[in-house]
C-alpha cells in the first residue's frame, strides 16, 4: 500500500463576492478532484485546536499526526532545522522576514505594505541578510539567509514567552501597536529599527525601486521557539516517508519527524512553482521504496495573503491538473494506494490571513471506492456529509488505518 497526502496550504476559503459568492474551491475547474471525490470519504476536520494560533506550523503538525498541544514549540525552530541550523537546547529561533514598510520617519508610525517584499528573489535577499549579519551578528545573535523573504535569526540562550505578531496578519496596518514589547522585546525592536537604517538605501533596494519593485527595507522578527522533540513518523505509523515542499517550515517539520526532505528544482513556494515536478518527485520516492509522501503546495496560501483572487483559483486548478493528474496516472502501476487531499487551514481572501475554521478533506482508496454524497470537492459539499473529525492529529491514523 502506498500513501500520498496532497496539502494545498490555505486552499479553503469563504464565499468571495467577485466569484459570485462562491469559494475558490467551488469555482476552480478541477476534474480530477471532482472525479475521485464521488468515490471517496469526504468530511471536515479541525486542524487547529481551539485556543492555538492558526499558523501553518500548528496545522501541518496536526495533519502529520502530532498533537500540537503536546509537540508545538514554535514555528521558527522547524524552519531552522530545514536550513541545517543546529540549535542547542537553550537556543531560541525566530523567523526573520524581509518586509516592505512605508517611509514615515518614526518606525512606530510606518505601515506594513508587504510581508514578502514583492516575493524578493533569494539572491537579492541573501545580499541584504549578509548586510544585516555584518552589523547585527554577535555572540548572542546569529542571522541566517533562507529562501526569498523567509530567513532565520537565533538568540543563543534566548528568552521564551514573547508575543510576536506575524507580518502577514497586519497588512496595510500601522505597525506601532504590533511591535515587540517588554525587556526582551525591546532588544528585538532595536534590531528591527537598525535593519531599516541598514537596508532602506542598500543598492539592492535602489535597483528594485528602479524596476518598480517594492524594497525589502526592514527585517521583521516573529514565530519564536525552541527545537521540538517529535517521535519519528516511522516509529509511530510504521511507514517510511518523504516530504516535498518549497517551504522551510514544512521541510523542517518533516525532518524533525524523521521524513526524508526531497528537493525539487523550480519549487518556489508561490504560484510559479514546479507543480508537476513535485508530483514526479513523489512518484520517484514511492518507486524507490518509500511508503508515504507528504506533498505540500504553498501557492493557494500566498495568493490568499496577497488577495490575488484569480491566482488562488488558478493555483487550485494547477494542483488538480499537474499534481493530482500526474499522480493518478503514475500510481496505476500499484495494486492499491490511498490519497488524502486537504488544506492545512483556510486563508480567506477577504481578510488575507489564516483562520482556525475546520477544512474539507477527502480520502480516496483505489481498491475501496465508496459512493459519496459529495458532488465536488469544496467546503460546503464536505460539510454536508456530516463527517467531522474534531482532533486533527487523529486524521493521520484514520487515513493510514
Amino acid at each position: 500500500m502506498k500513501y500520498i497526502i496532497i496539502l494545498g496550504d490555505g486552499m479553503a476559503d469563504t464565499p468571495v463576492p467577485e466569484l459570485g459568492n462562491k469559494t475558490p474551491l467551488q469555482c476552480a475547474h478541477k476534474s480530477h478532484m471532482d472525479y475521485i471525490v464521488k468515490r471517496s470519504e469526504v468530511g471536515m476536520v479541525r486542524t487547529v485546536p481551539e485556543g492555538m494560533p492558526p499558523g501553518s506550523d500548528v496545522a501541518n503538525l496536526s495533519v502529520m499526526g502530532y498533537d500540537p498541544h503536546k509537540y508545538y514549540t514554535g514555528r521558527s525552530p522547524l524552519e531552522a532545522t530545514s536550513m541545517g541550523i543546529n540549535l542547542d537546547k537553550t537556543d531560541v529561533a525566530f523567523r526573520c522576514n524581509l518586509v516592505t514598510l512605508s517611509g514615515e520617519e518614526n518606525y512606530e508610525e510606518k505601515t506594513m505594505i508587504d510581508y514578502s517584499s514583492d516575493e524578493i528573489t533569494s539572491s537579492e535577499a541573501e545580499l541584504l541578510i549578509r548586510e544585516v549579519q555584518k552589523h547585527l551578528n554577535s555572540e548572542k545573535f546569529s542571522f541566517y539567509p533562507g529562501i526569498s523573504y523567509r530567513h532565520c535569526m537565533v538568540w543563543h540562550d534566548g528568552p521564551e514567552g514573547l508575543e510576536l505578531v506575524p507580518p502577514h496578519d497586519i497588512l496595510d496596518k500601522t505597525i506601532g501597536e504590533y511591535l515587540p514589547s517588554g525587556d526582551a522585546g525591546k532588544v528585538l525592536l532595536e534590531m528591527m529599527k537598525k535593519s531599516y537604517d541598514l537596508l532602506k538605501d542598500h543598492p539592492v533596494n535602489k535597483e528594485r525601486m528602479r524596476k518598480g519593485l517594492r524594497p525589502a527595507n526592514s527585517i521583521w522578527l516573529w514565530g519564536e521557539g525552541k527545537k521540538p522533540a517529535l517521535t519519528s513518523f516511522h516509529q509511530t505509523y510504521g511507514l517510511k516517508g518523504s516530504v516535498i515542499s518549497a517551504v522551510d517550515l514544512v521541510k523542517g517539520l518533516g525532518i524533525c519527524a524523521g521524513l526524508k526532505a526531497v528537493e525539487v528544482q523550480g519549487a518556489t513556494g508561490n504560484i510559479n512553482t514546479n507543480f508537476k515536478g513535485k508530483a514526479e518527485a513523489a512518484l520517484q520516492e514511492l518507486k524507490s521504496g518509500q511508503d508515504f509522501v507528504y506533498i505540500h503546495i504553498e501557492a493557494p496560501d500566498e495568493c490568499g495573503h496577497r488577495h490575488e483572487i484569480d491566482n488562488k483559483v488558478k493555483s487550485i486548478e494547477l494542483i488538480d491538473q499537474l499534481i493530482l493528474g500526474t499522480l493518478l496516472e503514475g500510481l496505476n502501476e500499484y495494486e492499491d494506494y490511498k490519497i488524502m487531499i486537504l488544506p492545512d487551514h483556510p486563508t480567506p481572501l477577504a481578510i488575507r490571513t489564516h483562520t482556525s475554521d475546520p477544512v474539507p478533506y477527502m480520502i480516496y482508496q483505489k481498491k475501496r471506492e465508496i459512493e459519496s454524497p459529495a458532488k465536488s470537492y469544496d467546503e460546503f459539499e464536505a460539510a454536508k456529509t456530516g463527517l467531522f473529525i474534531e482532533k486533527g492529529h487523529e486524521l493521520m491514523s484514520h487515513f493510514i488505518g
